[in-house]
């Protein structure tokens, strides 16, 4: 019988994949994003800083720094539903990943309703993968900053999935 992987070394698992993920991605640096992790549900964080601001007489967070922050918040909820099962089943490491990053979804169109003014605050987002298939995949995702009821921004996206790699030649 195999006995269940150690609480910590599960945690320290899955925070190194989503630090390596999130680390591929060099927008989500420069802007400074960051994902809380609770199992298998990200938050995306958009901690405010004032290079963020677009118009300083409101003073309101830019446009493109709001669709910025939900567009990567949908590419990296959705690589992580894809990298999930391969990751519990060990045929996937951090280690891996950061010698080998996996292709990440590609973007075919992004739609945002820009709902309210973003204040200069903290902001948060999640997204939810409504369809996933091996070629196409639709998330929606909801920007929120300080009450998760009061919305500031939404936005759907579709993606373009990455295909797997062809197998070497000469192998079936």
């Amino acid at each position: 019988m195999k006995h269940p992987e150690p609480v910590q070394q599960v945690k320290y698992r899955r925070d190194t994949a989503l630090q390596t993920l999130v680390g591929a991605i060099p927008y989500a640096q420069f802007l400074g994003i960051q994902f809380e992790r609770h199992g298998d549900e990200l938050t995306a964080v958009l901690p405010f800083n004032d290079s963020l601001i677009g118009n300083p007489i409101l003073p309101a967070l830019h446009g493109g720094v709001i669709a910025s922050f939900l567009e990567v918040a949908a590419i990296v909820e959705l690589s992580w539903a894809m990298l999930w099962e391969e990751l519990e089943s060990g045929r996937l490491s951090a280690e891996s990943m950061a010698e080998n990053m996996p292709r990440l979804p590609k973007t075919i169109d992004f739609t945002i309703d820009y709902l309210r003014t973003g204040l200069p605050r903290d902001a948060y987002a999640r997204a939810r993968v409504n369809r996933s298939g091996r070629r196409y995949a639709s998330v929606h995702v909801e920007a929120w900053q300080d009450n998760r009821a009061r919305l500031f921004a939404q936005a759907t996206g579709h993606f373009l999935m990455p295909q797997p790699p062809l197998p070497p030649a000469g192998r079936d």
